[in-house]
């Protein structure tokens, strides 16, 4: 079973033979089996050359880059081998007809808010005392219809995440005053937290999306650009609170992780190797989690629920069946 590899040492990563080698900068060197990696995770500084590209290209692995303060930085996505034309022509076609746009666009923020309620209501029967949090984002979610423009239904989403991330504090064991979102940069720990853990979440769906037929710059959410995948941005929404948040809460709420775990000289931007690891570990854990999927009739991973919401796109691209966005059943 292919798996992703993750890089947090600076080294070069090279093409050795007929599989891959990387080699740290105190000289170790590391395989790493061609046949048994999905994608690679580079949280170090990587050097890379030509040949090695050449060779992710053939064996078609995305490898994604972080920076020193573990941001996401970009990704090496090879060229598509599966691809359709006339799913590009749909794509194409559902962007530029407006309202087409607007009735995926709203779906992905339905989808979101869904589970965004679903985690609430969650601890809210568990004594957290969210009801008014709830009640306030099922008023929103209600509204969602009544808007016909996407800086309107952007609104509702940014909206929606105000409420939410303001009822952390409430959610959260440890005392960390965490009132709004902050991004540019993170200014604590919950802040860093969240934007490390999207990338993550970006850098997985993106990994998805290159083993179907999708194009990963068409989006109907985000809007297209021509310095991001936003395609990932659209669906990586609807799996936020599953994944990226419901980790959080864990690694917090189980004192996992603890400011301890951060380099205060850096306003707790950058996170120390060894719970880096310990991170991805858990990301990887929880994205391998099953279910039993109330339609298939039998057990899905986490992280094969997304790709099943990328088949859901493409046929409803494709005129075969209306998409209904992934929404937490458990």
């Amino acid at each position: 079973m292919r798996q992703s590899y993750y890089l947090f040492s600076s080294g070069e990563l090279k093409r050795k033979d007929n599989t891959l080698q990387f080699v740290k900068s105190t000289g170790e060197k590391r395989n790493l089996p061609i046949e048994v990696i999905y994608d690679i995770y580079a949280f170090g500084e990587i050097t890379i050359n030509t040949k090695l590209i050449n060779f992710l290209s053939q064996t078609g692995i995305c490898v994604h880059f972080f920076n020193y303060y573990e941001f996401y930085a970009g990704s090496f996505y090879p060229r598509e081998k599966l691809v359709s034309g006339d799913l590009l022509v749909q794509q194409v076609s559902f962007y530029s007809d407006y309202q087409k746009r607007i009735s995926l666009a709203k779906k992905f923020v339905y989808g979101a808010t869904e589970n965004i309620l679903r985690n609430l209501r969650y601890y809210n029967i568990r004594g957290r005392d969210l009801n008014e949090e709830i009640e306030s984002i099922t008023k929103l979610e209600e509204s969602l219809e009544s808007y016909n423009k996407i800086d309107e239904i952007m609104g509702i989403e940014g909206n929606v995440h105000r409420i939410y991330y303001r009822s952390w504090n409430k959610i959260i064991n440890q005392e960390i005053d965490f009132e709004k979102r902050v991004k540019r940069p993170p200014d604590n720990m919950i802040n860093s937290l969240i934007s490390f853990l999207n990338s993550v979440l970006y850098s997985k769906v993106l990994s998805e999306i290159y083993r179907t037929q999708l194009n990963p710059t068409i989006s109907y959410l985000h809007e297209p650009s021509v310095k991001r995948f936003s395609l990932s941005l659209d669906v990586a929404e609807i799996f936020k609170p599953l994944i990226v948040d419901r980790l959080i809460f864990y690694f917090l709420n189980k004192n996992v992780i603890s400011e301890n775990d951060f380099d205060k000289e850096s306003n707790f931007l950058r996170l120390k190797e060894n719970i880096l690891q310990k991170i991805m570990e858990e990301v990887d854990k929880r994205l391998s989690t099953t279910i039993k999927h109330r339609t298939l009739n039998r057990d899905v991973s986490y992280k094969h629920l997304m790709r099943l919401e990328l088949y859901k796109i493409i046929k409803h691209l494709l005129g075969e069946k209306e998409y209904s966005p992934f929404k937490i059943w458990w």
